[in-house]
């Protein structure tokens, strides 16, 4: 006998990265019979979270605000902007403590296969904000697979078009890798030593 509550619940959980249907059976058991007030608190934030968090007006990441607060800090370097693919990038650079510019976050990544093109992702924005008279170089933070290289290649071209220093993280990031997932002296070091 189906419980569609249950079924409901463990499918939400599925949906999130690298879980799979005896993980989030198992999620949703333990919150269900060990943790109701964790269970509670889970979808109380997530339900905040959604209703509160929007895309930061001038680089894409999630805040409350309509600017967030690294682009409203007066102490970060106006001229580096660093384009990543999602805010856990960002916030990835962020904990390794070696950057100090400002962001563009892409919200994605170029794949043609899977029918994500120049429009899907915010190309035409990052072209505008680094174009802004600011910025003198723009780092290219997306990752080392086959699509983070072609987002980088395309944005790469069409930034140095416009005049614009464009580098690269180094290949200390392993190849095939995410950036929130790479350990924080890798991330410090290839950010140093940009080409």
């Amino acid at each position: 006998m189906a419980e569609p509550a249950l079924d409901d619940l463990i499918d939400a959980l599925r949906r999130l990265p690298g879980v799979g249907l005896k993980s989030a059976q198992r999620m949703a058991f333990h919150l269900l019979q060990h943790d109701r007030d964790s269970a509670r608190r889970l979808a109380q934030a997530l339900t905040q979270a959604v209703a509160r968090m929007r895309h930061c007006a001038r680089c894409h990441t999630f805040t409350e605000g309509e600017v967030c607060a690294t682009c409203l800090d007066p102490q970060r370097d106006a001229q580096q902007l660093c384009v990543v693919e999602t805010p856990a990038d960002q916030a990835a650079l962020e904990r390794s403590g070696s950057y100090k510019g400002l962001y563009f976050v892409l919200m994605g990544r170029l794949s043609p296969l899977d029918g994500v093109g120049v429009g899907d992702i915010g190309v035409a924005p990052l072209l505008e904000r680094a174009g802004d008279g600011v910025v003198h170089e723009v780092i290219l933070a997306t990752g080392f697979g086959a699509e983070g290289e072609a987002t980088a290649h395309a944005l790469g071209e069409a930034l140095r078009s416009r005049g614009l220093t464009v580098t690269r993280l180094a290949r200390g990031v392993p190849v095939g890798s995410e950036l929130e997932f790479v350990d924080l002296g890798t991330l410090a070091h290839a950010l140093a030593d940009r080409r």
